[in-house]
C-alpha cells in the first residue's frame, strides 16, 4: 500500500513542479496575506474571551461537546489509521518544508503584523491606563488619563465651597420627567457634609472634581453624601426607580458613597439628551473608574449616571454591620 502511496506522491511532486516552472509560485503571497488575517482574528478572539468570563464559558462549553463528538468519529477512524499513517507522515513533512519556506518569505510582514497587535497592550500597561468599554453613547472613542491617580499621589485636597441651599432647591422644583433624567430624589434635605465621608474615597472624589474642571472644563457640586437610614427606607419605599437599596444595604449610610451633578450658568445639569451633560457624566464615570471606585452609570438594572462608591470598602463595613 505504501508503495502506491509512494508512486502517486511522485508523480504529485512532478505535477507540482511543472506548475511552479510554468505559472510560478503566485499563490503563496495570497496564502502568506490569508494567514496574516487568521492569526489577526485569533488574537482578537483570545482577547475577546480574556476579557468576557460569559462568553468564555459559552466557549468552553461548546468545546466540550465537539471534543466528545469528534472522540466518537476518532473511535471509527482509528481502525485505519495504520493504512494512512504513511501517507500521511509524507504529507506533513511537505507541508511543514512550504509553510517555514512561506514564513521565511514574508517574515518582515509577520514581524510587523505581531508588533502591531502587541503594542497597544504593551502601552496600556506601560503608562498604567484603564480602558472603559462603554462609549458616550456618540460613537466617539476616549482615551483614559492618569491626573486622577498624580493628584491622589500629592496634595490633600480640600473640599469646595457650599452652595446657596437656593441651588438645590431650584433643581428639584425644575427637575425633568422621563428616562433622560438621571437627578436624584429629595436632594434638598440631602447631607452635604464633607466631613461625613470616608477620608480616602473623601480625596478620590475631590480629584476627580479636580481633574472635570482644569482639566475637562467640568464644574462639580456635590448632591448627597452621607445618608441616614431612616431616608434610605424612605427613598426605597418610593419604588425600584429612585433606589434598589434598602435600609443599611447602601453605600451611602457608611459615607462610600456620593451623588454628584454637573454645574452650569448657577443650575444643576441632569438631563442626559443634552450632548454637553452626556459627555460630563461619562467623562465623570470615566475617572471614577481610573480613581478605583464604581460609578453608577455601568451599572445593568438601574442607570445611575451621577453615583459613585468605593464598593470594596463599602462591603466590608456592610459585612461588619451585619448586613
Amino acid at each position: 500500500m505504501c508503495t502506491g502511496i509512494l508512486r502517486w506522491g511522485r508523480s504529485g511532486v512532478n505535477w507540482m513542479a511543472w506548475r511552479t516552472a510554468r505559472w510560478g509560485n503566485r499563490d503563496g503571497g495570497n496564502m502568506l496575506a490569508l494567514g496574516m488575517a487568521v492569526f489577526f482574528l485569533l488574537t482578537v478572539l483570545l482577547g475577546w474571551l480574556a476579557v468576557f468570563p460569559a462568553a468564555r464559558d459559552v466557549v468552553l462549553a461548546g468545546v466540550g461537546r465537539w471534543r466528545a463528538r469528534m472522540s466518537a468519529v476518532a473511535g471509527r477512524w482509528q481502525a485505519g489509521a495504520g493504512a494512512r499513517a504513511c501517507g500521511s507522515s509524507r504529507a506533513l513533512r511537505g507541508g511543514s518544508v512550504r509553510l517555514g519556506q512561506m514564513l521565511h518569505r514574508g517574515r518582515w510582514l509577520l514581524a510587523a503584523t505581531i508588533a502591531a497587535l502587541l503594542l497597544p497592550p504593551l502601552l496600556v500597561l506601560q503608562f498604567g491606563r484603564q480602558v472603559m468599554w462603554e462609549d458616550f453613547g456618540g460613537g466617539a472613542g476616549f482615551v483614559a488619563d492618569s491626573h486622577v491617580v498624580q493628584l491622589l499621589r500629592g496634595e490633600r485636597l480640600a473640599p469646595p465651597p457650599d452652595l446657596p441651599p437656593a441651588v438645590f432647591l431650584a433643581a428639584e422644583a425644575a427637575q425633568l420627567q422621563g428616562n433622560a433624567v438621571v437627578a436624584p430624589r429629595e436632594i434638598s434635605s440631602a447631607d452635604r457634609k464633607w466631613v461625613r465621608i470616608a477620608p480616602d474615597f473623601q480625596q478620590r472624589v475631590l480629584a476627580i472634581y479636580r481633574v472635570m474642571r482644569e482639566v475637562h472644563g467640568y464644574e462639580m457640586v456635590l448632591v448627597e453624601g452621607y445618608r441616614s437610614p431612616e431616608r434610605q427606607a424612605a427613598l426605597a419605599a418610593k419604588g425600584g426607580a429612585v433606589t434598589q437599596a434598602g435600609a443599611g444595604q447602601s453605600c451611602h449610610q457608611y459615607g462610600l458613597a456620593v451623588d454628584s451633578a454637573l454645574y452650569r450658568d448657577g443650575k444643576l445639569q441632569w438631563d442626559m439628551e443634552d450632548p454637553w451633560t452626556r459627555r460630563g457624566y461619562f467623562l465623570y464615570g470615566q475617572l471614577a473608574v481610573e480613581a478605583g471606585l464604581e460609578w453608577g452609570g455601568n451599572w445593568r438594572s438601574i442607570k445611575d449616571y451621577v453615583h459613585l462608591e468605593l464598593k470594596s470598602d463599602c462591603r466590608q463595613a456592610r459585612r461588619a454591620a451585619g448586613r
